[in-house]
């Protein structure tokens, strides 16, 4: 399990890239370098880091289930993924 704090951390991140995104398109599309500059760093997006939604494990993340390895092979396994099943040939 992550920290509480890391986990916070890329929160706000997220927030801020949300608030930022309209104004950082806007002035790459002026090709205003120097005020982009000038905005926060954590308002870009590659800042972001995917995360589990229950661990808060930053590695091993499947994006479209927004959940690590670890806790997809769990859950899997128990049947609460639905369209997911062990493969066998």
């Amino acid at each position: 399990m992550a920290k509480k704090s890391v986990i916070a951390r890329n929160e706000k991140r997220r927030a801020l890239v949300e608030r930022y995104a309209a104004k950082r398109e806007e002035l790459k599309k002026a090709g205003d370098y120097e005020a982009l500059r000038k905005l926060p760093r954590n308002s870009s997006s590659s800042r972001v880091r995917n995360r589990c939604v229950l661990t808060g494990r930053g590695r091993g993340v499947y994006e479209k289930f927004g959940l690590c390895r670890q806790m997809f092979r769990k859950l899997a396994l128990e049947g609460k993924l639905p369209g997911v099943r062990k493969a066998s040939w």
